[in-house]
């Protein structure tokens, strides 16, 4: 019976729901943290009586057919890339992005990567560097003997120095942006690496025309909302059962099959 196969799809398909659900409840909290959404297809379809066939000698059509859907499949999990919220830490090296872009993070295999999170501190050497140490481009760093940062919204880093009354800049903060941001290919650790999909990275200094600003001292939070996935959770328990209830009535019509005398 095809309503076994089908239901059995529809059970897969609505197990990946609850993952990427679950995924993003995991993350409320993760900072930068964009949320996903599973999008589905319907599959390949059983002509049964094929529409638009001739159904006679005489030229007349079949004006609907006769077709058999075969379950479903998942088609992509998309990533939302809308604004997180901006919650204050009042470090000085944390940085959050209020509008498009991303920070650029140079990986030791020298690769460039990507994040929304901008939970930063100094390295030994005193450059801005990511929680796990990795340099934030293009390499700023921070005398020793400065006595405060700041780092203003077009991303321009400035340090105040023992006798010197004005701030003296020691670097400037770029950003990335990509043609379609939905592409880049999640690494874990709030880090993304472009992908042909992504497109090639544009970068600019923030503020300017098409990128975000920068505010020190902010985070960005994860843009789940807990009351929408929670809802969404319950649908796709839901839709589970239903499938699962499908599997069970063909099962209870092959056993009446079998019990024919």
């Amino acid at each position: 019976m095809r309503s076994l196969d089908i239901a059995g799809t529809g059970m897969q398909a609505q197990a990946t729901n609850v993952e990427v659900i679950s995924n993003n409840i995991a993350n409320m909290t993760t900072t930068g943290f964009k949320r996903r959404r599973a999008e589905f297809q319907d599959l390949i379809y059983q002509n049964l009586r094929r529409v638009g066939s001739n159904s006679s000698d005489s030229g007349s059509v079949v004006p609907a057919g006769a077709q058999v859907g075969l379950g479903v499949k998942t088609a992509a999990i998309y990533r939302i890339n809308e604004q997180g919220n901006l919650q204050q830490t009042s470090n000085a090296f944390d940085m959050a992005i209020r509008g498009n872009g991303f920070f650029q993070v140079t990986l030791p295999s020298g690769e460039t990567a990507y994040t929304r999170d901008g939970t930063f501190a100094l390295s030994a050497e005193g450059q801005i560097v990511t929680a796990d140490g990795y340099v934030v481009q293009p390499g700023v760093t921070v005398p020793a003997h400065a006595t405060n940062v700041t780092i203003n919204a077009s991303g321009q880093v400035q340090v105040t120095l023992d006798g010197q009354q004005a701030p003296a800049l020691v670097g400037q903060i770029q950003l990335a942006v990509f043609p379609n941001a939905g592409g880049l290919d999640a690494q874990g650790d709030n880090l993304f690496l472009a992908t042909t999909a992504s497109g090639a990275a544009v970068t600019g200094t923030p503020a300017s025309p098409g990128f975000g600003s920068v505010l020190q001292g902010f985070v960005e939070t994860s843009n789940v909302n807990v009351v929408s996935e929670i809802t969404n959770l319950i649908t796709a328990q839901r839709a589970y059962e239903m499938n699962s209830k499908v599997i069970t009535t063909s099962d209870q019509m092959l056993s009446t099959l079998t019990n024919l005398r």
